[in-house]
């Protein structure tokens, strides 16, 4: 048996069980690392060997924490593990060795995960693909000349690559979906509130992005979910949602499922993408879910500018000092700059109208989710891209007019903080993975889970088809 092939609980539940060490599995962990990573490039600054064998020896040795007891795990290179660098993928942070842990990675620890090194991001975490000045670029387990997306590549990639079973991620625009259906694993996006950030900074204007697990299996996903969450009494916004685990059964209660499509022509995609889906749809059917094609229920453009104002203020926020700064100024890659003089040029009004957009999509949500249980969207309107690429430039004929508008199909949940999971659902004639959104509301991760886990059950696709690890031997 190859430990690194088994989901998380299962090599929790195996260590638990006496019938394989926490340094059998670093071992085998560190073995798939070896062949694999040169190839991939999920993870960075990888510790070494000798000491994470020693460490995971005395995991052994220990009383059991808890559940993640010995298990290997990488922290997204975008959040502190002490000991560790965090380069955030930029020039400016490269080789900075972090003091502390930030506090989802104490969490980690709390229930015995053994950190590692980290996963790869892009610079800042802008723009779903994982490519750097630093690290370089990461890529996709299932054709190498592809993008593994992002923000959170990195953790997708390590995934399905079977060097990790577990990865925590952050979402601002799509970086715990994307990833994970561009790498056929699961991402789950949290209630806005569900997961804290850090107790630093401003702490009560910026509601975009948020931390959240991914995983290769919703067993595994709600698991870790449940160790990320819980409210900070540092943070005022702090939510106290249900536990996750308990919820995720093999049936549950029949949903009706809201498809989106294209949003009535406003979001284009690329050929297969929608066929891909509906297929899927079919079989949501044939589980027993009812299955409703909606109209556009908000104005997508209106959307978009709501979005890129409040995106742009939140990134001008923590990066207009060195943007101020000449030197570090020419460190920024042109999307950075672009979002920070974009935030820093805006109006107290501006910022207000955008808000009046999204607290308006939200408050539509409300009918909309008395009409439906969950809605239904792509996670992504275009396949993996080429790794050279900076980003798509069009998508099915239509031009891209900024750096991120290939991404607007996941603005809906991100724009007003609602549970997304990715579920992944099977290969285009291209041999590349695709997935969906499943949207719930506030506080909806449960429904979620539930869902995601009959779906596996009934497909397993991570397992049902794994890259070609031969393949990914250089």
């Amino acid at each position: 048996m190859d430990p690194t092939t088994l989901s998380a609980t299962e090599q929790s539940d195996t260590i638990a069980g006496g019938t394989l060490s926490a340094a059998e599995l670093m071992q085998a962990t560190l073995e798939r690392i070896a062949v694999t990573n040169g190839s991939v490039n999920a993870i960075v600054s990888l510790r070494d060997p000798d000491d994470l064998i020693t460490e995971a020896r005395a995991a052994d040795r220990a009383p059991r924490k808890g559940w993640l007891h010995g298990i290997p795990i990488a922290i997204k290179d975008l959040a502190n593990a002490k000991g560790l660098p965090t380069s955030k993928g930029s020039p400016l942070f490269a080789g900075q060795i972090a003091a502390e842990d930030d506090l989802m990675v104490s969490r980690l620890k709390e229930q015995g995960a053994l950190v590692i090194g980290k996963t790869n991001t892009p610079e800042f975490g802008l723009g779903s693909h994982t490519f750097n000045p630093v690290h370089g670029p990461t890529r996709n387990p299932y054709d190498l000349t592809k993008s593994a997306g992002g923000s959170s590549g990195g953790a997708g990639a390590a995934l399905a690559a079977r060097m990790l079973s577990v990865a925590d991620g952050s979402d601002m625009m799509g970086s715990l979906r994307n990833p994970a259906a561009w790498n056929n694993v699961y991402g789950l996006r949290p209630t806005w509130g569900a997961v804290p950030s850090e107790p630093t900074g401003d702490i009560f204007m910026h509601q975009l992005s948020t931390l959240g697990p991914m995983a290769r299996t919703p067993l595994d996903l709600a698991r870790l979910l449940d160790t990320m969450a819980g409210p900070d009494s540092r943070q005022p916004h702090g939510l106290t949602p249900d536990a996750a685990a308990p919820q995720v059964k093999e049936r549950g209660p029949r949903l009706r499922l809201g498809w989106l499509g294209d949003w009535g022509g406003a979001l284009p995609f690329e050929p297969g993408l929608l066929d891909l889906s509906e297929r899927a749809l079919h079989q949501f059917g044939d589980m027993g879910h009812e299955v409703h094609p909606l109209g556009p229920p908000f104005d997508a453009e209106a959307m978009w500018e709501s979005w890129i104002t409040l995106r742009s203020f939140s990134v001008a926020a923590g990066l207009h000092e060195h943007f101020l700064e000449p030197k570090e100024r020419d460190y920024l890659k042109p999307a950075a700059r672009w979002e920070v003089e974009r935030g820093i040029a805006m109006s107290a009004m501006e910022l207000h109208a955008a808000s009046m957009v999204r607290s308006d999509w939200f408050r539509r949500t409300t009918p909309l989710f008395e009409e439906v249980d969950v809605l239904v969207l792509p996670s992504a309107q275009c396949w993996p891209f080429d790794l050279s690429l900076t980003h798509p430039t069009e998508i099915a004929g239509v031009q891209m007019d900024t750096y991120h508008r290939w991404m607007q199909v996941v603005i809906p949940a991100s724009l007003i903080g609602l549970p997304v999971v990715n579920l992944p659902i099977g290969f285009g004639e291209n041999g590349l993975p695709a997935g969906l959104q499943i949207i719930a509301g506030r506080g909806g991760e449960g429904r979620l889970l539930q869902f995601a886990n009959e779906w596996h059950q009934a497909t397993d696709w991570p397992n049902r088809r794994p890259p070609e690890f031969t393949a990914l031997v250089e």
